[in-house]
């Protein structure tokens, strides 16, 4: 593991499986009474969110206290940020508290990268979104998601996603969880495809390692998972599809569509869904929707990064209960 976790292209397929493999272990503690490790305790870690957030934000922060770390949350509104302090001078301020790890999210495509590399703070940098650029522990915690019901709980530890047939729909242009996910998916051994209207597929995505297809129905059958994305209204600044009505009616997944699936794929949305847009109201609480438990494994997984990012490069748990045997 490297000493940050900026962007998913940046894991090996052995760091990918080492975090997925430790998130097991960590998804055990949620089963206990107790649900906390002594793992990181006497270490700090603020959450530098300068975008808004729910459940990432609140997925970090239960990770983090569930390894028994400090945490502080910082928020851009209401701090001095809003009064026009650069990202340099907080990180110094963050460097002068003796921060052991930094969580950024921030609306900058590069703000992570930059603070792990501008020598402004010698603390851990996690990426928990950037612009439209990398969003890495979600691709981990979608990866995490669909090796669980695609290969298995037990069957799937030391395995990657080889083989696996994954659709990703919906506003590529301005999804760091798509570009995340077609990176690590990659580098997992999946088969990525991408669909999407022709106005929001974005320029250059011939580099990147997946197919592209402008039709949803033709791509459904061969898939093993499909994710929807949400449309990222707030970061258009013009009308790329003519209606709501008719992005539902070509790019919108409806009972119908669901039911072109194999019987064992599963339907994935990282959140927060827009109900009768890109998701019907059957589909998102059908049995095959999975955005509950992506929520649940999020905190397994950034309880994993950060284990391995501050506190060891073996599995967290395995050890010691082999040791009790």
């Amino acid at each position: 593991m490297q000493r940050h976790l900026i962007s998913a292209a940046d894991l090996t397929r052995d760091d990918a499986v080492l975090i997925l493999d430790t998130a097991e272990e960590m998804a055990r503690v949620a089963d206990r009474p107790i649900k906390k490790l002594p793992t990181l305790r006497g270490r700090t870690i603020v959450n530098l969110f300068f975008e808004d957030s729910t459940r990432t934000r609140i997925s970090f922060e239960a990770a983090e206290k569930r390894l028994s770390a400090d945490v502080i949350n910082f928020s851009a509104k209401g701090s001095s940020v809003s009064k026009g302090e650069s990202l340099k001078d907080t990180a110094q301020t963050l460097e002068a508290m003796g921060v052991d790890a930094v969580v950024i999210r921030h609306g900058a495509s590069g703000a992570p990268y930059r603070l792990a590399n501008s020598g402004w703070i010698d603390a851990a940098v996690i990426n928990a979104g950037d612009g439209t650029h990398q969003h890495p522990t979600q691709a981990l915690l979608d990866a995490f998601t669909m090796r669980r019901r695609l290969i298995g709980r037990d069957a799937g530890l030391g395995q990657d996603l080889s083989g696996k047939r994954i659709t990703v729909v919906g506003d590529v242009l301005h999804s760091r969880v798509a570009r995340s996910n077609v990176d690590l998916l990659h580098t997992l051994g999946a088969e990525v495809t991408l669909v999407a209207p022709p106005t929001l597929v974005p320029v250059g995505v011939d580099s990147w390692p997946c197919a592209v297809s402008y039709d949803l129905d033709s791509t459904l059958p061969k898939s093993d998972a499909v994710m929807m994305l949400r449309v990222q209204r707030e970061r258009m600044n013009a009308a790329f599809f003519p209606t709501e009505r008719e992005y539902s009616r070509r790019y919108g997944l409806d009972g119908d569509r669901m039911a072109r699936l194999p019987e064992h794929a599963i339907v994935m949305h990282p959140g927060p869904m827009v109900r009768g847009m890109e998701i019907t109201a059957e589909v998102a609480d059908s049995g095959r929707c999975t955005a509950v438990e992506q929520v649940a494994n999020g905190v397994s997984i950034r309880m994993a990064v950060l284990y391995l990012l501050l506190g060891g490069n073996e599995p967290a748990v395995t050890h010691s209960r082999t040791e009790e045997k």
